[in-house]
């Protein structure tokens, strides 16, 4: 059965209309799999009003790209678009698909390998090929970051993943690539959603989308009340980074929930990741502990924090954070 499953497929994302740089990352993941396999590379895109995007994909290493333009794609919503690439998946059979592990592809491909009956492994950062048994290795964090797990699906197809934002950089583009761009129409009742769409909020961020951001300055309980969080927005200012949050700091909606950081809100691997008041519980260092740089603030001299921290202050963020503000400013 899995010999009939041939191609590896990278998921597209669009935002505000425009393909995504995140779409790009998949390509340099799908072109070195595709390469060692000796098969075929396609990006998949859905949207609306998109078609004509679909060759930057071609000059960023996809060999061919299945676009589904249509009005009801205009925007995201889980159960449509699952069933779109289900049943694009079923006739087309790919043996690999990969997708970014941001909100939007953390959304969709639980609900895809359920359709398929087949297995999804999450926020992987790096991926490889058995070319022994022609298996994709899928390599996440584990028990709250500490050990790395290769994970593969032998017996079902096709092997799915998502893949940890910015964990590999985009070939350069090659203005000189042809490939395919194959038009592809939603069957009926594919389009269809039990989802309603009111009103589109976009996040209110401080700076650039976590997922994007290269430097984020984090507060958790230890920022003792929201209003702290300002000091936060002025270093994150200085330094031309984000502002995020320990998932206690949203619970006491100090913070919004787009800020979370960890297991139950965002991965993120920024070049700087500044970590203020915050413990260090599992959930949380599993969503930054890929991070190039951590600085960690911390009256608890054994806040698990520390672990992971290249740099360790102990010390009342209330005052560190004021100073290091005042140095910055001088």
């Amino acid at each position: 059965m899995n010999e009939e499953y041939r191609g590896v497929w990278t998921l597209s994302e669009v935002r505000e209309g425009r393909i995504h740089p995140v779409s790009y990352e998949l390509l340099a993941w799908g072109r070195d799999l595709a390469d060692t396999l000796g098969v075929p590379l396609s990006a998949v895109l859905l949207g609306s009003g998109v078609t004509e995007q679909a060759p930057e994909l071609i000059v960023h290493g996809a060999d061919q790209v299945y676009v589904v333009d249509d009005p009801n794609l205009a925007h995201f919503k889980a159960d449509s678009f699952s069933k779109t690439l289900a049943e694009l998946v079923n006739r087309h059979r790919p043996e690999i698909f990969i997708a970014s592990a941001t909100s939007s592809g953390r959304t969709v491909m639980p609900v895809l390998y359920a359709d398929l009956e087949t297995g999804l492994t999450a926020d992987c950062t790096e991926l490889g090929i058995d070319t022994k048994e022609r298996l994709l290795l899928q390599t996440r964090p584990a028990i709250g970051g500490n050990v790395m797990a290769d994970i593969k699906t032998p017996l079902r197809r096709p092997q799915m993943c998502t893949v940890r934002p910015r964990s590999k950089k985009p070939l350069p583009p090659d203005r000189s690539r042809t490939g395919r761009i194959i038009a592809e129409k939603a069957v009926p009742g594919s389009l269809s959603s039990v989802m309603k769409l009111l009103e589109f909020l976009p996040e209110k961020n401080v700076g650039a989308p976590l997922q994007d951001a290269e430097v984020i300055v984090a507060g958790g309980k230890g920022m003792k009340k929201g209003a702290n969080f300002a000091l936060l927005e002025e270093l994150a200012g200085l330094l031309g980074g984000s502002v995020g949050a320990s998932r206690t700091a949203v619970d006491l909606n100090w913070a919004p929930y787009s800020s979370q950081v960890g297991l139950s809100g965002k991965s993120v691997t920024p070049k700087l990741y500044i970590a203020c008041g915050i413990s260090g519980a599992v959930q949380h260092l599993a969503g930054m502990s890929a991070s190039d740089t951590v600085i960690a603030v911390n009256t608890d001299p054994e806040a698990p924090i520390f672990r992971v921290a290249d740099l360790a202050i102990v010390g009342d963020v209330l005052e560190v954070i004021p100073a290091l503000i005042g140095r910055l400013k001088s």
